[in-house]
């Protein structure tokens, strides 16, 4: 299994990531984080579009939330607003195969094998994402990092990397994680009162995912300025203190945050402003 978060052993962290969903549509309605009030899919289209950056985040076996994710899309598309995709789903180094896909060079059955590589949850789920995006010629860009990175970080920490492990990532990439970042990790992935180390780790592998990943997009915004570049990725990297302040020290750009609602952990009364910009209700 090569995606991120699956790929270590701290279940209780990451338990919320594999929730079940039901389907959705764009009839669905949003809460607004700035103000409170829940309004209309429609109504928050009109406003990410004017984003260079929209981090749509989920709980990676949800079916609802994959769904919600290609209406977004859609509903982008329709609007005539040029668009990239990001993935966490593949790493940076599988560029050239999703290349190939967007291109229609690939047929699917060779296509999962470079998927099965990268990412452990099932094609089925994200499978009308990419045909979308090979049909309509979306560029799809991989954001992740080597798994047996993120795997030692986790274990033991980002100071265990060595000179060589390091030049497999972005340059620069440091780690340093605060409390609030903790404690969103620990709402998050059901986490509450952790405190030994292997949770700072397991924090520390997240920030060097999110950083890495703010690094790749910067890097493709730069060369494609204009293009949107609507980002799927798990919720502990898609909220605003994740992937999306990383990409803020690095390029001012418009980012816009969608997170799907986990009762008592993100909702209405956990989530503010600062950490996303809608949720996407049950």
């Amino acid at each position: 299994m090569k995606r991120g978060i699956g790929t270590i052993s701290l279940l209780p962290f990451f338990l919320l990531l594999f929730m079940a969903g039901t389907s959705c549509s764009g009839d669905d309605r949003v809460l607004r984080a700035s103000d409170g009030k829940d309004i209309a899919f429609s109504t928050m289209i009109d406003d990410v579009r004017q984003a260079q950056v929209l981090f749509v985040g989920e709980t990676h076996n949800s079916k609802r939330d994959h769904e919600f994710q290609l209406s977004v899309i859609k509903a982008l598309h329709r609007a005539r607003v040029p668009l990239a995709i990001g993935l966490e789903m593949f790493r940076a180094d599988s560029q050239q195969i999703l290349d190939q896909w967007v291109k229609g060079n690939l047929g699917e059955r060779e296509f999962l094998n470079a998927y099965d590589d990268n990412w452990g949850v099932s094609w089925h789920l994200y499978k009308a994402i990419f045909l979308f995006a090979r049909d309509n010629g979306i560029p799809m860009v991989g954001l992740n990092v080597p798994a047996d990175i993120t795997r030692k970080v986790s274990l033991s920490g980002f100071s265990s990397l060595t000179q060589e492990e390091l030049k497999r990532l972005p340059p620069g990439i440091s780690c340093s994680v605060d409390e609030r970042y903790m404690d969103f990790i620990r709402r998050a992935y059901a986490a509450h009162g952790v405190k030994d180390k292997s949770f700072v780790n397991f924090c520390e592998a997240q920030m060097v995912w999110d950083k890495a990943m703010a690094w790749h997009l910067a890097a493709y915004q730069k060369k494609n300025p204009g293009r949107m570049i609507v980002v799927l990725t798990g919720v502990g990297h898609a909220w605003k203190r994740g992937i999306p302040e990383q990409l803020q020290e690095m390029a001012k750009l418009r980012c816009r945050v969608i997170l799907p609602e986990i009762p008592d952990r993100i909702d209405r009364t956990t989530m503010l402003s600062h950490d996303t910009d809608y949720i996407l209700l049950k």
